[in-house]
């Protein structure tokens, strides 16, 4: 039995010809919307099913909105193409150039001509995968961004350098005839701009386009959508500008407010009833995401009168937090599965899983969460604190002899086993640099007796460890207060721990629970989900717990300019509509021993 439409979805749906925006918040019955239109042409306006296309963005939003279509109609529904934006373009070029799957290029393929690239190159760099996806992902932008290289100013490595990455890049794609996602975007956009008579086909193909989440297109996915819809004009959009997250892919939601500009005859249709969220938690979403100027007004209303859905707790330390979460989780307030925790940064969810080890809660992650133990800094740590231990490897001397910058050769260690006497005697016509090693021996004897967390304190302090992450952060041109939260992170995670053989356990131990948790992900575990807010966006659960509601984390001490702040605001306002039952805002009174104001967004929520 379908469920009774409201008035403003009704008018959604029955749309018959000519362009329509659907403004859809959270829970608002989107997908049943789109389902139902579709039908609704098919029954009602005697359309072909095979000029319907339907976009989304996720293969599991287009395999989902297939099976909840081919529900209401079995037969017709093979016929309507429903596809992410690369699917339905690289279908295009299939047709047009007779590509076929071997031709994109896979993930393990770029990354591995990246890697093969930065080391011919001899780019200095601490973590060569990060550096290649940095690269990779900077590529994307200026493909689908259609920047000219020569206009664009890299982030991760210096101009020539990256102008040369490019190059080489793009000349390897064209010599195997691959092409990746972003090449998909720019071949279609080349594709319809150069031959009129291929277009005509496949907007004679397409009559009617429906695009989902329409708030996360960027601009080129927008124009290609355009040129198809150019014929007649048949573009049914859904979607939220106050859900728009995804700033850094290219998408904004200026694209969608301009598109009444773009479409003078377009209609405009406000789903305003909430579905999912009790009343508190709408009321609050509502209030908080009035500050942002930059969207189209509209009500947001809900139908479920839940009371005591939202509790705002101030806690003394991010401890304290985690600790009233587990505590909740544990109480089984809602099932694993129904539990979500959720954070502005993947950092803050990796230092989470800890606890939940602990604990031997489950948990799963809609992110690949990488863990603070991973990072390039936790790997110097632990050098210095095995040549505490008695460490005499090679490898862990030249990982930290020049950190902080002590002018130490790679030549000065030749054997495998590094004797600090011999070490000296090859400086021997150089007392200062006998000096520095003698230093290093001398804190390493330091540091032997110390606990982990006293003994991370000194290599900061004493040995210059902080010092070096501030100047190496200004000669790359990244954020120093980046590898200052790792290196904070990595320091009070190894509060508890009595000797630096218990931390190396714990660490170890953290790795494989890490590898069980991703291995997890695939599975329908009772779980916890630990995400980020941006891929929360699209997932619902019972119960919400957003910890660290701080100025600085959010919103995101980054944010100074006024679109960054809108765009923080956006990520709460997502963050906080994923509840359906209870949602639990935390903040802490001091953060790593400093202390901290609690979030704007408490005071906007209309709560304090």
């Amino acid at each position: 039995m379908q469920m009774r439409l409201s008035e403003a979805q009704m008018q959604a749906v029955s749309h018959r010809d000519g362009p329509m925006l659907t403004l859809a918040g959270p829970g608002s019955g989107k997908t049943t919307v789109i389902t139902r239109r579709i039908a609704y042409l098919i029954r009602h306006a005697h359309i072909d099913p095979s000029n319907i296309l339907v976009i989304t963005f996720t293969k599991a939003a287009a395999k989902e909105m297939k099976e909840r279509f081919l529900l209401q109609m079995p037969s017709e529904g093979s016929r309507v193409t429903f596809g992410t934006f690369h699917a339905v373009f690289f279908m295009i070029l299939k047709h047009a150039y007779h590509y076929d799957a071997s031709s994109i290029i896979r993930e393990e393929e770029r990354m591995q001509f990246m890697r093969g690239k930065i080391r011919s190159m001899r780019l200095e760099c601490e973590d060569e995968a990060a550096l290649a996806l940095d690269l990779l992902a900077e590529f994307g932008r200026i493909k689908s961004g259609r920047i000219p290289l020569a206009h664009y100013y890299p982030v991760c490595c210096g101009r020539e350098a990256f102008e040369q990455l490019f190059q080489s890049y793009h000349q390897f794609l064209t010599s195997h005839r691959k092409l990746d996602f972003d090449d998909m975007l720019v071949y279609t956009y080349e594709l319809f701009s150069e031959r009129s008579d291929i277009l005509l086909a496949w907007q004679k193909k397409y009559r009617y386009i429906l695009v989902d989440e329409f708030q996360d297109v960027n601009q080129i996915q927008y124009d290609i959508v355009r040129m198809l819809a150019d014929r007649e004009k048949n573009l049914f959009v859904v979607g939220d500008d106050d859900q728009s997250i995804y700033r850094f892919r290219g998408a904004k939601p200026g694209i969608m407010l301009h598109m009444p500009k773009d479409y003078p005859q377009a209609k405009i249709v406000r789903l305003s009833h909430n579905y999912r969220c009790p009343e508190e938690v709408v009321r609050m979403a509502a209030n908080i995401i009035a500050h942002n100027e930059e969207r189209f007004e509209k009500e947001i209303l809900s139908v479920r009168k839940e009371a005591h859905a939202v509790t705002m707790e101030l806690c003394a330390t991010q401890r304290e937090e985690t600790q009233k979460i587990i505590d909740r989780i544990l109480s089984r307030e809602a099932s694993y599965a129904q539990t979500a925790v959720l954070f502005r940064t993947n950092l803050q969810a990796g230092m989470f899983t800890e606890r939940l080890m602990e604990y031997n809660i489950p948990f799963r992650s809609g992110d690949v969460m990488p863990g603070p133990y991973e990072h390039w800094i936790a790997r110097d740590l632990c050098a210095y604190l095995r040549i505490a231990q008695g460490s005499r490897s090679r490898s862990d001397f030249l990982m930290i002899m020049n950190r902080p910058k002590r002018y130490i050769s790679r030549e000065s260690l030749e054997a495998s086993v590094v004797s600090f006497d011999r070490w000296q005697a090859f400086y021997a016509d150089c007392p200062w640099m006998e000096e520095r090693i003698e230093t290093l021996r001398e804190d390493a004897l330091a540091l032997r007796g110390m606990r982990p967390f006293a003994a991370i304190n000194y290599i900061r302090k004493a040995v210059g460890y902080e010092e070096f992450l501030q100047t190496y952060a200004k000669e790359k041109n990244i954020d120093a207060e980046g590898l200052l939260e790792i290196l904070d992170a990595l320091q009070e995670g190894s509060r508890p721990f009595a000797s630096f053989a218990e931390w190396l356990d714990h660490i170890r131990d953290y790795k494989e629970e890490m590898k069980r948790a991703r291995s997890q992900m695939e599975q329908e575990a009772d779980a916890v989900t630990l995400s980020t807010f941006h891929s929360a966006k699209g997932l619902e659960f019972d119960v919400v717990h957003i910890p660290d509601v701080n100025e600085g984390i959010i919103p995101y001490k980054k944010a100074v300019l006024p679109a960054d702040l809108e765009e923080e605001r956006r990520m709460f306002y997502v963050g906080i509509t994923r509840a359906a039952k209870k949602l639990h805002l935390y903040a802490a009174k001091e953060i790593r021993h400093q202390n901290v104001a609690l979030s704007r967004f408490w005071m906007e929520a209309g709560t304090i």
